[in-house]
This record gives C-alpha cells, structure tokens and sequence, in this order.
C-alpha cells in the first residue's frame, strides 16, 4: 500500500505546531518576567533612598565626641543579630548615624 504525500509531511506539521506554541510560551514568559521587573522597580523607587553622607557622620561624632555625650543603646525596631550600621542605612539614617556613633565611642555593636 503506498503512503500518500500528506502523511509523509504529517510529523512536519506536528513539529511545527509543537515550536509555534513553544515560541508562544517563551513570549508570555518573556512579558510576565517584564512586568515582575517593572513592579520591582517601581517598588523599589517608591522607597526613600538614605544616602551614608559620611562627612555629615563624621562632624556629628566628632562633635558628640567634643561635648563627652555618651551614645544610648538602641532604641529602634530594625537591629538584628549580624548587623552592622550599614545594615540600618535601609530603614533610617539617623539610626545608621547613631549606630556609627555607638561604634566609634565603644568599639563594637549593639
């Protein structure tokens, strides 16, 4: 019995449908991931961003220093075990200021 020319090009057909729709996934894949970074940036936008103005620290220290004030221990909600003042620079910058203070006055962290 022969073969007619339609069934030999059936496999093509099945592998062109199988990369069409493969191709489709990669484009919904492509625009989810593209609205993921989007919301991200925008996320991360919104957030104030707390520069460390080290000259700023360093006159505030110095000059707490000159009037023998003595740092208090933490107060806020954000310290955590590991971290150091950098670490409270993402949350508020008067702690991260105080943190280097209290660093610089008794050596070590809170």
């Amino acid at each position: 019995m022969r073969r007619s020319p339609l069934a030999c090009l059936k496999p093509l057909f099945v592998l062109s449908g199988i990369l069409l729709s493969a191709s489709a996934l990669a484009e919904d894949e492509d625009d989810a991931l593209a609205k993921a970074q989007a919301q991200m940036n925008a996320e991360v936008m919104s957030k104030p961003f707390l520069a460390e103005k080290p000259e700023e620290v360093d006159k505030y220290i110095e000059s707490m220093l000159k009037q023998n004030v003595k740092p208090k221990e933490y107060q806020g909600q954000h310290w955590r075990p590991g971290y150091t003042c950098r670490d409270l620079l993402r949350y508020n910058w008067t702690e991260y200021r105080n943190c280097r203070y209290y660093y610089r006055y008794y050596g070590r962290y809170y």
